[in-house]
């Protein structure tokens, strides 16, 4: 989380446009932060429900509401920032996530920058286990059009969660970032913010440094 809101860097003043929104964490965050507007776009109309519950509880101003990423209506007006964490990774085929990419594109203004937290497309399947991390990640066996399936599993207490999605190859998303329009395409990597190293210490961590399963993406349109 520290790595993905410095990447993103200073809202104060800017629309964002939360894409894949889940509960409404990030688009939350963006709020307390300063955005002047905040649309969270998610595919669940479970999550949505519960990002709204939360709004009416606390409300910020945060927009919300159900949609395919892959199907985006066309929105009123254009945001100065998208962001979309563990979106591009349920692309169903390289078309599909073009098409996702496409339809951010077209939702922001000339310039803007979309960033992207996503699966590290070189990951090591056979390196150390996540569990200490609170989720697991490993090899379903098949292989899709983007790159290998993989089962995650949020180790939740008191009862864990598992969902099957991609680790796509790194040309995919390159190829589909560039094809809908945006440039730039840099890659971040992870890093563990000061206050996780206080916390846990250097060897906690070194599983994750060396074989990092989550890696963040930059661009703009």
């Amino acid at each position: 989380m520290p790595s993905f809101l410095a990447m993103v860097g200073d809202v104060r003043g800017k629309s964002v446009l939360d894409v894949a929104s889940g509960t409404g964490f990030y688009s939350r965050e963006f709020k307390r932060r300063g955005a002047s507007d905040v649309l969270g776009v998610d595919i669940s109309g479970e999550m949505v429900a519960v990002a709204q519950a939360l709004e009416e509880r606390d409300p910020l101003g945060v927009r919300y509401e159900a949609g395919d990423v892959s199907e985006l209506r066309s929105l009123e007006g254009r945001f100065d920032v998208a962001v979309a964490v563990q979106l591009l990774n349920y692309a169903e085929g390289a078309a599909a996530m073009e098409q996702m990419c496409r339809n951010v594109h077209r939702s922001l203004v000339p310039g803007a920058e979309f960033f992207v937290l996503d699966q590290t497309p070189e990951y090591r399947f056979d390196g150390p286990p996540l569990d200490k991390y609170g989720f697991r990640s490993v090899l379903t066996g098949e292989e899709a059009e983007n790159g290998p399936r993989i089962r995650m599993t949020a180790l939740l207490d008191p009862q864990p969660i598992e969902f099957v999605t991609t680790c796509p190859r790194r040309e995919v998303y390159e190829k589909s970032l560039q094809a809908a329009g945006f440039s730039e395409v840099t890659w971040v990597p992870l890093e563990v913010s000061d206050a996780g190293m206080r916390e846990f210490g250097a060897d906690f961590w070194a599983d994750a440094l060396s074989n990092p399963p989550l890696q963040m993406l930059r661009c703009r349109a």
